[in-house]
């Protein structure tokens, strides 16, 4: 297989995951972690998703070790 057959295969599938963790999204508490940094003054928010972006990261770095280990 070529490379960039892989590569094209794997994108797909990595767009169907997102796809279904964003109609998901709703019911996973992502974005509403504590943590996260919410600022209101008046009609201005400020939103810092802190807690959230850290998981995240976790969760893909963890997802990436084990893609790249062979």
């Amino acid at each position: 297989m070529q490379p960039i057959s892989k590569f094209l295969i794997f994108a797909g599938v990595l767009l169907i995951l997102f796809g279904l963790l964003f109609s998901l999204s709703s019911k996973l508490p992502f974005g509403r972690l504590p943590g996260d940094i919410i600022i209101r003054k008046g009609n201005f928010t400020f939103y810092f998703p802190l807690a959230t972006s850290i998981l995240l990261s976790i969760i893909l770095t963890v997802i990436m070790y084990f893609l790249n280990k062979r």
